[in-house]
Protein backbone atom coordinates (compact mmCIF):
# COMPACT_ATOMS: atom_id res chain seq x y z
CA UNK A 1 0.00 0.00 0.00
CA UNK A 2 1.84 3.27 -0.89
CA UNK A 3 0.56 5.73 1.97
CA UNK A 4 2.75 8.66 0.79
CA UNK A 5 4.51 11.43 3.44
CA UNK A 6 1.35 13.68 2.75
CA UNK A 7 -1.33 13.38 4.59
CA UNK A 8 -4.58 15.15 5.58
CA UNK A 9 -6.54 14.38 8.93
CA UNK A 10 -9.86 15.44 9.38
CA UNK A 11 -13.51 14.70 10.57
CA UNK A 12 -15.30 12.65 7.84
CA UNK A 13 -17.53 14.98 7.80
CA UNK A 14 -15.62 17.36 6.39
CA UNK A 15 -17.01 19.31 3.32
CA UNK A 16 -13.75 18.83 1.42
CA UNK A 17 -14.21 15.03 1.86
CA UNK A 18 -17.44 15.15 0.34
CA UNK A 19 -16.49 16.77 -2.67
CA UNK A 20 -15.09 14.90 -5.62
CA UNK A 21 -13.37 18.24 -7.45
CA UNK A 22 -11.53 18.69 -4.06
CA UNK A 23 -10.36 15.39 -3.55
CA UNK A 24 -8.91 14.94 -7.21
CA UNK A 25 -7.63 18.35 -6.62
CA UNK A 26 -5.77 17.21 -3.25
CA UNK A 27 -4.45 13.77 -4.71
CA UNK A 28 -2.82 15.79 -7.61
CA UNK A 29 -1.78 17.86 -5.18
CA UNK A 30 0.24 14.93 -3.53
CA UNK A 31 -1.72 13.91 -0.51
CA UNK A 32 -1.41 9.86 -0.24
CA UNK A 33 -3.68 9.62 2.32
CA UNK A 34 -6.60 10.73 4.31
CA UNK A 35 -7.12 9.78 7.71
CA UNK A 36 -11.16 9.76 8.97
CA UNK A 37 -11.05 11.24 12.42
CA UNK A 38 -14.58 11.87 14.95
CA UNK A 39 -14.95 8.71 15.75
CA UNK A 40 -16.09 6.78 12.38
CA UNK A 41 -18.92 4.80 13.00
CA UNK A 42 -17.67 1.19 13.68
CA UNK A 43 -19.41 0.16 10.76
CA UNK A 44 -17.04 1.81 8.00
CA UNK A 45 -20.30 2.95 6.26
CA UNK A 46 -18.73 6.57 6.45
CA UNK A 47 -15.94 5.67 5.12
CA UNK A 48 -16.99 4.29 1.71
CA UNK A 49 -18.35 7.40 -0.03
CA UNK A 50 -14.94 9.71 0.80
CA UNK A 51 -12.87 6.38 -0.70
CA UNK A 52 -16.15 6.00 -4.12
CA UNK A 53 -15.38 9.94 -4.56
CA UNK A 54 -11.66 9.93 -4.80
CA UNK A 55 -9.35 7.76 -7.14
CA UNK A 56 -6.06 6.85 -5.33
CA UNK A 57 -6.69 8.14 -1.65
CA UNK A 58 -5.55 6.03 0.77
CA UNK A 59 -8.39 5.92 3.95
CA UNK A 60 -8.23 5.82 7.65
CA UNK A 61 -9.88 5.95 10.05
CA UNK A 62 -8.38 7.40 13.15
CA UNK A 63 -9.94 6.20 15.13
CA UNK A 64 -13.08 3.89 15.08
CA UNK A 65 -13.30 3.65 19.24
CA UNK A 66 -13.53 0.36 20.71
CA UNK A 67 -16.19 0.72 23.10
CA UNK A 68 -19.08 1.93 20.10
CA UNK A 69 -19.32 -1.52 19.12
CA UNK A 70 -17.90 -5.44 19.12
CA UNK A 71 -15.25 -6.20 16.91
CA UNK A 72 -17.36 -8.00 14.62
CA UNK A 73 -19.24 -5.23 13.34
CA UNK A 74 -15.51 -3.21 12.67
CA UNK A 75 -14.64 -6.64 10.64
CA UNK A 76 -17.34 -6.98 8.47
CA UNK A 77 -17.02 -3.24 7.74
CA UNK A 78 -13.52 -3.58 7.02
CA UNK A 79 -13.75 -6.82 4.38
CA UNK A 80 -16.28 -4.82 2.90
CA UNK A 81 -14.05 -1.35 2.46
CA UNK A 82 -11.38 -3.62 1.79
CA UNK A 83 -12.98 -6.07 -1.12
CA UNK A 84 -14.44 -2.48 -2.82
CA UNK A 85 -11.17 -0.42 -2.69
CA UNK A 86 -8.48 -2.97 -2.55
CA UNK A 87 -5.09 -1.60 -0.68
CA UNK A 88 -6.57 1.40 0.10
CA UNK A 89 -7.84 1.31 3.39
CA UNK A 90 -6.68 1.33 7.00
CA UNK A 91 -8.62 -0.04 9.96
CA UNK A 92 -7.46 2.27 12.48
CA UNK A 93 -8.90 1.71 16.26
CA UNK A 94 -8.18 3.05 19.72
CA UNK A 95 -9.77 3.75 23.44
CA UNK A 96 -11.39 7.11 23.19
CA UNK A 97 -11.45 9.04 26.04
CA UNK A 98 -12.03 8.61 29.32
CA UNK A 99 -15.14 10.96 30.39
CA UNK A 100 -17.16 10.47 26.90
CA UNK A 101 -17.12 6.46 27.36
CA UNK A 102 -17.98 6.80 30.75
CA UNK A 103 -18.56 4.08 33.02
CA UNK A 104 -17.69 1.37 30.24
CA UNK A 105 -14.11 3.12 30.10
CA UNK A 106 -12.38 0.33 32.25
CA UNK A 107 -8.97 -1.51 32.04
CA UNK A 108 -8.53 0.13 28.22
CA UNK A 109 -4.97 -1.77 27.77
CA UNK A 110 -7.16 -5.07 28.05
CA UNK A 111 -10.34 -4.08 26.07
CA UNK A 112 -7.49 -2.97 23.07
CA UNK A 113 -6.41 -6.82 23.45
CA UNK A 114 -9.49 -8.29 23.50
CA UNK A 115 -11.00 -6.47 20.42
CA UNK A 116 -7.75 -7.30 18.61
CA UNK A 117 -8.39 -10.74 19.27
CA UNK A 118 -12.08 -10.17 17.85
CA UNK A 119 -10.43 -8.55 14.61
CA UNK A 120 -8.41 -11.65 14.46
CA UNK A 121 -11.34 -14.15 14.66
CA UNK A 122 -12.84 -11.59 12.17
CA UNK A 123 -9.92 -12.28 9.52
CA UNK A 124 -8.70 -8.86 9.95
CA UNK A 125 -5.36 -8.97 8.43
CA UNK A 126 -2.56 -7.50 11.23
CA UNK A 127 -1.69 -5.12 7.73
CA UNK A 128 -4.84 -3.44 7.37
CA UNK A 129 -5.39 -2.31 10.85
CA UNK A 130 -3.43 0.27 12.89
CA UNK A 131 -3.71 1.64 16.96
CA UNK A 132 -3.76 4.99 18.49
CA UNK A 133 -1.15 4.98 20.74
CA UNK A 134 1.13 6.98 23.17
CA UNK A 135 2.29 5.35 26.17
CA UNK A 136 5.06 2.87 25.56
CA UNK A 137 2.60 -0.33 26.48
CA UNK A 138 0.17 0.88 23.69
CA UNK A 139 2.97 1.42 21.12
CA UNK A 140 4.59 -2.15 22.00
CA UNK A 141 0.90 -3.72 21.82
CA UNK A 142 1.05 -1.77 18.04
CA UNK A 143 4.37 -3.13 17.19
CA UNK A 144 3.00 -6.58 17.92
CA UNK A 145 -0.51 -6.53 16.81
CA UNK A 146 -0.94 -4.31 14.16
CA UNK A 147 0.81 -2.61 11.07
CA UNK A 148 1.64 0.40 13.43
CA UNK A 149 0.82 3.58 15.40
CA UNK A 150 -1.39 6.52 14.91
CA UNK A 151 -0.39 8.84 17.68
CA UNK A 152 -2.41 12.16 18.14
CA UNK A 153 -1.23 15.38 20.06
CA UNK A 154 2.56 14.64 20.20
CA UNK A 155 5.87 16.00 19.08
CA UNK A 156 9.10 15.06 17.31
CA UNK A 157 10.46 13.97 20.61
CA UNK A 158 7.59 11.37 20.75
CA UNK A 159 7.82 10.50 17.21
CA UNK A 160 11.53 9.31 18.13
CA UNK A 161 10.73 7.49 21.06
CA UNK A 162 7.57 5.70 19.14
CA UNK A 163 9.82 5.16 16.52
CA UNK A 164 12.29 3.52 18.89
CA UNK A 165 9.28 1.00 20.17
CA UNK A 166 7.85 0.28 16.95
CA UNK A 167 11.35 -0.73 15.52
CA UNK A 168 11.92 -0.35 11.44
CA UNK A 169 9.36 -1.06 9.48
CA UNK A 170 5.82 -0.49 11.24
CA UNK A 171 3.74 2.96 9.92
CA UNK A 172 4.01 5.76 11.95
CA UNK A 173 1.97 8.44 11.57
CA UNK A 174 1.55 10.77 13.79
CA UNK A 175 -1.02 13.84 13.53
CA UNK A 176 0.18 17.01 13.50
CA UNK A 177 -2.08 20.55 14.03
CA UNK A 178 -1.23 23.02 11.75
CA UNK A 179 -1.90 27.18 11.62
CA UNK A 180 -1.04 28.65 8.59
CA UNK A 181 -0.42 32.70 10.38
CA UNK A 182 2.31 34.59 11.53
CA UNK A 183 0.07 36.01 13.95
CA UNK A 184 1.30 34.61 17.76
CA UNK A 185 -2.16 35.90 19.09
CA UNK A 186 -4.41 34.44 16.41
CA UNK A 187 -2.40 31.02 15.96
CA UNK A 188 -2.42 30.16 20.29
CA UNK A 189 -6.02 31.47 20.04
CA UNK A 190 -6.79 28.59 17.50
CA UNK A 191 -4.65 26.05 18.90
CA UNK A 192 -6.40 27.03 22.41
CA UNK A 193 -10.27 26.35 20.86
CA UNK A 194 -9.16 23.08 20.21
CA UNK A 195 -6.71 21.84 22.41
CA UNK A 196 -8.82 22.94 25.52
CA UNK A 197 -10.97 19.66 26.03
CA UNK A 198 -7.62 17.37 26.03
CA UNK A 199 -6.26 19.20 28.79
CA UNK A 200 -8.43 17.34 31.20
CA UNK A 201 -7.94 13.69 30.12
CA UNK A 202 -5.26 11.54 31.27
CA UNK A 203 -4.11 9.57 28.72
CA UNK A 204 -2.71 12.94 26.93
CA UNK A 205 -1.44 14.73 30.02
CA UNK A 206 0.41 11.62 31.06
CA UNK A 207 1.72 11.36 28.28
CA UNK A 208 2.76 15.02 28.17
CA UNK A 209 3.99 14.81 31.21
CA UNK A 210 6.30 11.96 30.10
CA UNK A 211 7.31 14.21 27.54
CA UNK A 212 8.69 17.03 30.15
CA UNK A 213 5.93 19.03 30.49
CA UNK A 214 4.42 19.72 34.22
CA UNK A 215 1.01 20.31 35.46
CA UNK A 216 1.44 24.11 34.96
CA UNK A 217 1.26 23.62 31.57
CA UNK A 218 -1.92 22.68 31.37
CA UNK A 219 -3.77 25.25 33.69
CA UNK A 220 -5.66 28.55 31.81
CA UNK A 221 -5.76 27.25 28.89
CA UNK A 222 -2.16 25.52 28.46
CA UNK A 223 1.10 27.67 28.60
CA UNK A 224 2.52 28.85 25.29
CA UNK A 225 4.81 26.28 25.44
CA UNK A 226 3.05 23.54 25.58
CA UNK A 227 0.57 25.04 22.98
CA UNK A 228 3.56 25.67 20.78
CA UNK A 229 4.57 22.20 20.90
CA UNK A 230 1.87 20.75 19.99
CA UNK A 231 0.09 23.41 17.20
CA UNK A 232 2.86 24.23 14.65
CA UNK A 233 2.27 27.63 13.31
CA UNK A 234 3.80 30.26 11.71
CA UNK A 235 4.88 30.34 7.94
CA UNK A 236 5.53 28.03 5.16
CA UNK A 237 8.72 27.22 6.20
CA UNK A 238 7.99 26.91 9.84
CA UNK A 239 5.45 24.43 9.27
CA UNK A 240 8.03 22.47 6.78
CA UNK A 241 10.53 22.37 9.57
CA UNK A 242 8.06 20.73 11.86
CA UNK A 243 6.70 18.08 9.64
CA UNK A 244 10.59 17.37 8.86
CA UNK A 245 11.24 17.16 12.19
CA UNK A 246 8.81 14.48 12.28
CA UNK A 247 9.88 12.69 9.62
CA UNK A 248 13.90 12.71 10.82
CA UNK A 249 12.35 11.38 13.94
CA UNK A 250 11.26 8.26 12.41
CA UNK A 251 7.37 9.16 10.95
CA UNK A 252 6.39 7.34 7.68
CA UNK A 253 3.92 9.88 7.06
CA UNK A 254 2.81 13.47 8.96
CA UNK A 255 -1.14 13.89 8.85
CA UNK A 256 -2.00 17.65 8.91
CA UNK A 257 -5.22 18.93 10.94
CA UNK A 258 -5.80 22.17 9.32
CA UNK A 259 -6.85 24.51 12.05
CA UNK A 260 -7.31 27.64 9.88
CA UNK A 261 -10.89 28.05 8.36
CA UNK A 262 -10.49 27.60 4.84
CA UNK A 263 -8.19 24.50 4.94
CA UNK A 264 -8.34 23.30 1.46
CA UNK A 265 -6.18 26.96 0.62
CA UNK A 266 -3.77 25.79 3.03
CA UNK A 267 -3.55 22.27 2.01
CA UNK A 268 -2.87 23.71 -1.52
CA UNK A 269 -0.33 26.42 -0.44
CA UNK A 270 1.70 23.93 1.88
CA UNK A 271 1.67 20.96 -0.43
CA UNK A 272 4.63 22.25 -2.68
CA UNK A 273 6.59 22.93 0.37
CA UNK A 274 6.34 19.54 2.25
CA UNK A 275 7.43 17.43 -0.91
CA UNK A 276 10.57 15.95 0.63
Amino acid sequence: MEIGPLAIWDHSAWEGFRDPEALAELEELGYGTAWFGGSPSPDLTTVEPILAASRRLVGATGIVNVWDAEASVAAAGYHRVATAYPDRFILGIGVGHGPAVGDRYRKPYDKLVSYLDGLDEGGVPVEGRALAALGPKVLGLARDRTAGAHPYLTTPEHTAQAREILGAGKLLAPEQKVALTTDPAEARSLARSRLDFYFGLPNYTNNWLRLGFTEDDFADGGSDRLVDALVVWGDEDDIRTRVKAHLDAGADQVPLQVLNDDKLAVLRTLAPVLRF
